[in-house]
């Protein structure tokens, strides 16, 4: 019997990957999606992927979408509550949940910080793609058809040139040295709309960048037709 397991989902490559590889590993049935989404815009804490695709994410995957609803201005204490209080709504409709798996990549404080938070109350972490070589690991993504676009940019790390750009090989050769080919250190973040991890490609339009807080450029993106 697998273990069930829930996915952090921010509608970016990473989040996708993480749920294909452990689909493709079968030790863990990913049962549902967890996303945190900020109340004041109902967009993806920091990457800013509207509700409306996180859905069609989550349905195109074939699982369901829980969602977190936290304030734009959330700190370490309200996100652990409201973080807590989704897993025990969880582990009501699934008795034996008690892992989420998250997709990072070689963070270790991150990675420390996660794993202490899910230990207090009783739950443990899976990150199966930590430590992979991120250049590899990008270039993998894509050639296993990975289809993404990037939908947030630090403009304090990277050009906002950069924003809305396609998560493809053209852009892996044209990023600076010393930005993270998968975006880890935060200098960008996508918004997947295909690959093996969906039954369908979502058909999603691209709209406008707009800067926020003076330094992260954000192209939006929405569903065709909504």
């Amino acid at each position: 019997m697998r273990t069930p397991a829930l996915l952090a989902w921010s509608g970016g490559k990473d989040a996708a990957w993480t749920l294909h590889e452990l689909r493709q590993r079968g030790a863990l049935e990913v049962v549902g999606l967890l996303s945190t989404i900020t109340r004041e815009d109902g967009r993806s804490s920091m990457q800013g992927v509207r509700r409306e695709v996180l859905r069609a994410q989550a349905r195109a995957a074939g699982l369901p979408l829980l969602e977190v609803a936290l304030p734009a201005a959330c700190g370490n204490d309200a996100y652990e509550a409201a973080m807590t209080e989704a897993l025990v709504a969880a582990s009501a409709r699934w008795p034996d949940l008690r892992t989420v798996a998250f997709g990072d990549l070689f963070l270790a404080d991150i990675r420390a910080w996660r794993e202490q938070r899910m230990a207090r109350i009783g739950w443990r972490i899976e990150t199966p793609l930590f430590g992979r070589d991120t250049a590899a690991l990008a270039r993998a993504m894509i050639a296993g058809g990975l289809r993404a676009s990037l939908c947030c940019i630090d403009t304090q790390q990277l050009d906002a040139r950069f924003a809305g750009h396609a998560f493809d090989e053209g852009l892996l050769d044209a990023l600076p040295a010393g930005v993270d080919p998968c975006g880890e250190r935060g200098e960008f973040h996508t918004c997947v709309h295909d690959g093996p991890m969906f039954d369908a490609p979502l058909a999603l339009v691209r709209g406008g960048t707009n800067v926020v807080d003076e330094r992260f450029a954000r192209t939006d993106f929405a569903l065709a037709g909504g």
